[in-house]
């Protein structure tokens, strides 16, 4: 049996609110709204105050006495803290939503918040990355202990229940294979790890995360894939003397400034729409811009970065290395053409996550 940590997926399957009245599901779906604006002012007080606590020693201006550490007193007698560092948004948004809120979503918000400040604080620091802002959609994160109940129902999908409310899946056409991944949790051969709810436009998602074994391939460590992206051509890969081109500045860029003109002009347009049910319908065509342009620019990056691990695999190369990637997002921060219309980061991150999953490994340069 292989003792490779497997690989984390996340994968998107709606949900249905189930409720026995429409004045029910209203409610209950009103519910799940105040959690959510619950969990966005949580998220940002657990990074303000983490923040905050972080940056005391950098505090030049308080007095010489004052020695900082962050600490707890009980551990370490020069600590400032009563308890530990973890535990102290937790005792704060304890006192905040306690009865108002399932506390396992507050515990569960709370480790993950501070995690990636703690992976990014070194960035904050050097002036590298500003401090993360939670806006309103943020997801409710979820226990997977918390899904109870789960049952197989008509048509493949299933049902289960999760703080007291109920839930039906929906699957779709699943073109990603998630029922298949759903039923082997089910079955014990699987496992669903901590996830989130989303709320978007009146719609319910879990944002599941799976765990998956890594594809066992015919892939040498010795092999190499060297790769360059940049905004010309999104994608050059190299691999002994072969070369493939993935994309191009015509396919990507002239598309996406063609769906930002158009917003403009919808932009300019939009104070002459019909009142009737104020900004919302007034912006509603503009709203469906916004999410044409994401939704394109995520389908090419997924595409990209798919068609790239295909390369790898068919060279059987193990480790891909991303050539002068670190100066190009340098340069990529100082311009704002590039900073709004390429997304170094958005391609790099779902290489790695493909990559992952085949084991292969990948090195920035």
């Amino acid at each position: 049996m292989s003792t490779e940590k497997p690989v984390m997926i996340t994968r998107k399957i709606q949900l249905l609110l189930q409720a026995d009245s429409k004045e029910e599901w209203k409610e209950k779906y009103r519910t799940l709204l105040t959690w959510q604006q619950m969990v966005t002012k949580a998220a940002n007080w657990i990074v303000t105050h983490h923040y905050v606590q972080d940056s005391l020693k950098e505090l030049l201006y308080l007095a010489d006495g004052i020695k900082v550490k962050l600490a707890d007193q009980q551990k370490d007698e020069e600590g400032i803290l009563t308890t530990s560092r973890m535990n102290t948004t937790y005792r704060l948004l304890s006192a905040k939503f306690k009865g108002e809120i399932p506390m396992s979503i507050i515990t569960a918000l709370n480790s993950r918040i501070v995690s990636v400040f703690d992976k990014e604080k070194a960035d904050y620091r050097e002036g590298k990355r500003s401090l993360r802002i939670y806006r309103r959609d943020q997801p409710i994160p979820i226990v997977s202990k918390d899904i109870i109940h789960i049952e197989p129902v008509e048509k493949g999908e299933y049902r289960f229940s999760l703080y007291g409310l109920h839930f039906h899946t929906h699957f779709g056409r699943d073109t990603s294979g998630n029922r298949q991944l759903f039923e082997k949790v089910i079955m014990g051969e699987g496992r669903l790890r901590d996830s989130s709810i989303q709320i978007k436009q009146q719609k319910l998602f879990l944002l599941a995360v799976f765990d998956q074994d890594k594809v066992a391939g015919q892939l040498s460590p010795e092999s190499r894939v060297e790769a360059w992206l940049s905004m010309d051509v999104p994608i050059i890969a190299a691999s002994g003397g072969k070369e493939i081109r993935i994309g191009s500045k015509e396919e990507y860029l002239h598309r996406r400034l063609a769906i930002q003109e158009a917003m403009r002009r919808t932009q300019a347009a939009v104070r002459y729409n019909s009142g009737g049910r104020g900004r919302t319908r007034k912006l509603q065509a503009l709203e469906r811009f916004h999410d044409l342009e994401k939704n394109y620019v995520r389908t090419r990056l997924h595409q990209y970065s798919a068609r790239l691990i295909h390369f790898c695999l068919e060279e059987g190369a193990g480790v891909l290395v991303l050539r002068h990637q670190s100066e190009k997002e340098a340069t990529a921060r100082e311009s704002n053409f590039l900073l709004r219309n390429w997304t170094y980061y958005g391609l790099k991150e779902k290489i790695s996550y493909k990559a992952a999953k085949y084991g292969i490994t990948v090195l920035v340069e």
